[in-house]
């Protein structure tokens, strides 16, 4: 069976020959490792300066090479692909503010931190008004930014089930006054969020609807909106204010007859029935140590969710292989019968991540996840 058969068996809740398998996401690291060469792929600070520099082009060539590459060298039967930089005809820097700090046009400051290779947070940002609010320049459509989509495509489409992804519109602290201060605005002043939110909608529905149409099987939503705890911003005003573009962005995929699925890790009980309810197709970021058990998923939302995820990340980065092959076989024989299941990691295979650990997830997949699962 192609892989792409396969990912849309377990979508629709079928077993094919054995559990798919793939990553939304893995940092530069693992890939260096895996490809034997430099990439651009994930690299943060790497990438964002030859972008400055105006050697977008490298950037573009690098994930359009190392993408097909990763997924042929891991077998993956998923890779999701994201939306390159614009091209341009001037690039530009931003405004560097202290060592691997800097502002961006808009006036947020973020920082880096190269020690843990994570995503750079903000750490100020402008007071705004609602007049103050504008259309982001990341939901403006540029065709330019398909260029890497266009090519796995053009590459991989023909085998492999390919995943779009897209910035979000549904809580985009990014754009507007940062995490603490959107969620604080969602509790204070309602009427500014959904304002940004809306904005921020029309965009992202286009770049669904484009993505779709460049030959995407399916459009990753990637924002978290949960702690261990729960989510961040309470149940409530997550269904009063972000549900609603969540449904938008399904619907649009769906019109388009694809497929889409959720993001989003932490402690999401509360609002995991939203997520259904929106018309998400998968939920991927399951971490069963904060209480997210595949069996209660399988459960409860057999036949209805299709389930991503197995390994946790604590495990991949200081476990040994044998510890990660052992929640393979448990996750697999919980979750996969029936169909409706994909293994990758539960969040995504961050700096630190151990290759041999994620070789012995790859290997485990194989052994135990042939279908009939019989564990």
């Amino acid at each position: 069976m192609l892989p792409k058969a396969r990912m849309i068996a377990a979508l629709e809740h079928r077993e094919a020959d054995r559990v798919p398998v793939g990553e939304i996401h893995a940092d530069w690291e693992i890939i260096e490792r895996a490809l034997g060469r430099r990439t651009y792929v994930h690299s943060q600070w790497r990438e964002w300066t030859a972008e400055w520099e105006g050697r977008r082009d490298e950037v573009v060539a690098s994930y359009c090479r190392d993408l097909v590459d990763l997924a042929r060298a891991f077998e993956w039967d998923f890779v999701r692909v994201p939306l390159m930089p614009a091209r341009r005809d001037r690039y530009q820097a931003p405004e560097i503010v202290a060592e691997y700090t800097w502002r961006d046009s808009a006036g947020m400051v973020w920082q880096y931190s190269p020690e843990t290779g994570g995503l750079p947070l903000p750490i100020s940002a402008p007071t705004l008004t609602i007049a103050d609010l504008r259309v982001p320049q990341d939901f403006r459509v540029d065709e330019s930014r398909l260029e890497a989509i266009r090519r796995v495509v053009q590459e991989l489409g023909g085998t492999h089930f390919i995943v779009g992804g897209m910035p979000d519109p549904t809580f985009p602290w990014r754009y507007f006054d940062g995490f603490e201060g959107l969620l604080m605005r969602m509790a204070t002043e309602p009427e500014f969020v959904r304002r940004a939110i809306a904005l921020c909608l029309d965009g992202a529905v286009a770049w669904v609807e484009a993505m779709c149409d460049a030959g995407c099987d399916a459009i990753v939503n990637g924002i978290d909106y949960c702690d261990n705890e729960g989510p961040l911003m309470g149940p409530r005003l997550f269904r009063e204010l972000c549900q609603p573009a969540l449904a938008a962005l399904c619907e649009a995929a769906h019109r388009k007859g694809k497929y889409f699925i959720k993001h989003c890790d932490g402690y999401t009980w509360p609002i995991l029935d939203d997520f259904l309810a929106a018309g998400a197709d998968a939920w991927h970021g399951i971490q069963p140590p904060i209480g997210m058990d595949f069996a209660r998923l399988k459960a409860k939302y057999a036949g209805r969710l299709c389930l991503c995820g197995g390994v946790n990340v604590d495990t991949l980065v200081r476990g040994t292989p044998a510890q990660v092959a052992a929640e393979v076989r448990e996750t697999v024989r919980v979750a996969a019968p029936g169909g409706g299941y994909v293994l990758s990691s539960g969040n995504s295979l961050v700096v630190g991540t151990q290759y041999e650990n994620y070789l012995a997830l790859l290997a485990a997949g194989r052994e135990y996840g042939s279908y009939p699962v019989r564990l």
